[in-house]
């Protein structure tokens, strides 16, 4: 089977620092090719994933500035990969929503993984384009869409790729973008709670710049907190291995949470608020901990040597790897395949024999 995967033009696929959903793509294509399938990424002409790859605007567009020609280009690119991709492919796979309308005119199936919370605006949208197969990332986000076609399917990674640490050093780990929802300035009181040093890393965007130059910087003195900047892999792989924990006090409903998939992979637990998808994501008591406060976050560290790396990155492996998403993916191509071919014999039958 051949499919197209659409991702937004912006960042590279897979991402070189920040880019959840470009790093899902990266993972999926891989994924898929591994197991036989034929994968087009539709990315930015930057990209490196191991896929065929086909772009229309050859350099990374990042950060994003708010200006509407992003917009536009976002609009541009995905039009055209639908395009090309209609004459070869035989799923049309979307990480974004400007391709939905196109859905009316091809005759190639589409499938739109929904990487946002929420948000009433697009459901009704959504709603528009029923013969979609709408995927989200976790149930949270599932039991809030009313469209007639919702299956979750979780996000995985290649766990072979994160760098296993038995032995923890004495600090913990924010990583995510310097936005208020994410949570750095809780990050911080954790860590002067419990006295240990706090290691940032993540992206700080222009529209967030004010936040980050009010909230953060004022506490960073480069030895007990320390913002690193934004992290590429490797810097990343590194941090979270030997991380005591990853922090996670989100004030926000996140639909997914990559960043905490990746700290378990490395045998790091997770503390986090338990908003959106947290439950889903982390086991209470095997990979980490949810905590109803930012105040119950910093008690349960003097819990962390309960949780057994070996036992954490064993969890992450059993939930969260990418031959498991891989593999539901693939199911659901090859439903939707079946049904276009009996829909296709049907109409062939009901042609032929018009009194049937």
């Amino acid at each position: 089977m051949r499919i197209a995967l659409v991702a937004p033009p912006f960042i590279p696929v897979p991402p070189i620092c920040y880019g959840g959903t470009e790093l899902f793509v990266a993972h999926l294509a891989e994924g898929l090719g591994r197991m036989g399938h034929d994968v087009v990424v539709y990315a930015n002409g930057e990209s490196t994933v191991t896929a065929e790859l086909r772009w229309y605007y050859r350099k990374t567009m990042w950060p994003p500035t708010g200006d509407f020609s992003e917009t536009l280009k976002e609009v541009t690119h995905t039009a055209w990969a639908i395009r090309d991709a209609s004459e070869t492919c035989d799923i049309i796979h979307l990480n974004n929503t400007f391709g939905l309308p196109y859905s009316r005119f091809v005759d190639v199936p589409f499938v739109c993984t929904m990487h946002h919370s929420h948000e009433q605006t697009f459901s009704e949208f959504y709603c528009q384009y029923p013969e979609v197969r709408y995927i989200t990332i976790s149930e949270h986000c599932r039991r809030r869409e009313p469209m007639a076609y919702v299956r979750t399917i979780h996000h995985g990674i290649n766990i072979s790729q994160y760098q296993f640490s038995e032995k923890k050093q004495p600090y913990l780990s924010f990583l995510g973008r310097i936005v208020p929802v994410k949570g750095a300035h809780s990050a911080i009181a954790i860590a002067k709670k419990t006295g240990i040093p706090l290691k940032i890393a993540g992206e700080v965007q222009p529209m967030f710049r004010d936040y980050f130059e009010r909230e953060i910087l004022p506490q960073i003195d480069g030895r007990f907190i320390e913002y690193i900047g934004e992290a590429d892999f490797k810097t990343k792989n590194e941090l979270l291995s030997n991380s005591l924990a990853l922090l996670f006090p989100i004030e926000w409903d996140e639909p997914f949470g990559l960043i905490m998939i990746e700290a378990m992979a490395c045998g790091t637990p997770v503390l986090a608020l338990p908003p959106g998808s947290v439950p889903e994501v982390v086991q209470d008591g095997v990979s980490g901990y949810i905590c109803s406060s930012v105040g119950q976050m910093g008690d349960r560290v003097a819990d962390l040597s309960k949780l057994k790396p070996s036992a954490i990155r064993h969890y992450a492996q059993e939930r969260f790897s990418v031959e498991k998403m891989a593999s539901a993916y693939a199911a659901l191509y090859s439903e939707i395949a079946d049904e276009k071919a009996l829909g296709q014999i049907n109409k062939l039958v009901g042609t032929e024999h018009p009194m049937a």
